[in-house]
């Protein structure tokens, strides 16, 4: 999908009286005067409101939204993974169970035992390969004698329904009754449509995805990178936090925008472009790889992409046709018109 510029994000009159209250003895850390995620048009674009935020505004107060935003790199990924801060009251997070994060919904199963480590290689049951992988082939067959063909209608959505929830999802094989990441479906459904999107724009990365098909798994990575499909999540400091432009105090709701932090030119070299080859590319904020429903959503990119191909191996965009994402909390694009012969 096409890179982002910023320009005419609106910013709005800070509004101090909403702030949360502090105890006595805690410091806050003083609100920039950066744009809402509510603003009006922020949805449309939220690349671009992203780039003012780490540049000017690193830490600040959304009034509207009631909660402290973080946008660089740094900051949202040790909100992420630093034990200071918890998962947001009423999230769906299970009581004691690590708290959500982009296609994670936060199962205790995310967790793998320490004995299981080592042993553990994040790879899925034979059998669920080979079901994801019919499923794959049957959808792109009934569409690849079409003229035209909506790809989020009838491949994105359709592949994690497909998937569904199966026993012993775990990649540790811990008997699984029902994973409950597995059944966001619609979380997913967006990774992969805007996966698909990512690498149909790029010719020359599909013709070496017909040769090297093993390629596609950096590609996933660098979209969920690139795109994530869960915006941001929030969480809560247990603790005061020492965060770029200033202290978190104890209790405040924090946003996490992993919109933000995919994006950040501190971390990513030329952040906006789509690059599977990048050398800087690392580990994405989707969640752990032990989780099911990270572990199903790479495998249905990885073997979705390769039914596509194999069945429509001229497979390309309907002429004048542009993915674009929509979307502020989930982004990912709507309709994906594509000429399958």
């Amino acid at each position: 999908m096409p890179a982002d510029e910023p320009e005419g994000i609106p910013v709005p009159t800070p509004v101090r009286a909403l702030l949360p209250a502090v105890g006595p003895g805690r410091r806050a850390a003083r609100p920039g005067t950066g744009p809402s995620l509510l603003a009006p048009g922020a949805a449309h674009d939220p690349y671009r409101l992203y780039r003012v935020l780490r540049e000017e505004y690193p830490l600040s107060y959304d009034a509207l939204l009631g909660a402290w935003l973080l946008s660089r790199y740094a900051d949202v990924t040790t909100a992420l993974t630093d034990p200071r801060f918890a998962g947001f009251p009423h999230d769906g997070a299970p009581r004691g169970g690590p708290a959500p994060r982009g296609l994670c919904h936060g199962s205790m199963l995310c967790q793998p035992r320490p004995q299981d480590i080592a042993r553990a290689a994040a790879t899925a049951p034979r059998h669920l390969t080979e079901r994801v992988e019919r499923t794959a082939y049957v959808l792109a067959r009934r569409i690849a004698g079409r003229q035209q063909a909506d790809l989020v209608k009838e491949f994105c959505h359709w592949l994690p329904v497909g998937a569904g929830a199966y026993p012993e999802l775990d990649p540790l094989r811990r008997t699984v009754a029902t994973a409950p990441c597995t059944r966001q479906t619609g979380l997913r459904e967006t990774a992969l449509a805007s996966f698909l999107a990512n690498v149909l724009d790029d010719p020359d990365l599909l013709a070496a995805l017909r040769v090297e098909p093993a390629l596609a798994h950096r590609a996933w990575t660098e979209s969920l990178r690139r795109d994530p499909p869960v915006q941001f999540v929030l969480r809560r400091t247990v603790a005061e936090v020492q965060v770029s432009g200033g202290t978190l105090p104890a209790g405040a709701p924090v946003a996490c925008l992993i919109g933000a932090a995919g994006r950040d030119p501190e971390r990513y070299a030329s952040p906006d472009l789509f690059d599977p080859f990048r050398r800087d590319q690392g580990t994405s904020t989707a969640g752990p790889e032990s989780c099911p429903a990270v572990l199903l959503g790479r495998l249905e990119a990885e073997q979705g992409l390769g039914a596509l191909l194999d069945a429509m191996p001229r497979l390309r965009w309907t002429d004048g046709f542009r993915p674009a994402g929509t979307g502020l909390i989930t982004r990912g694009p709507r309709t994906l018109l594509v000429r399958p012969g």
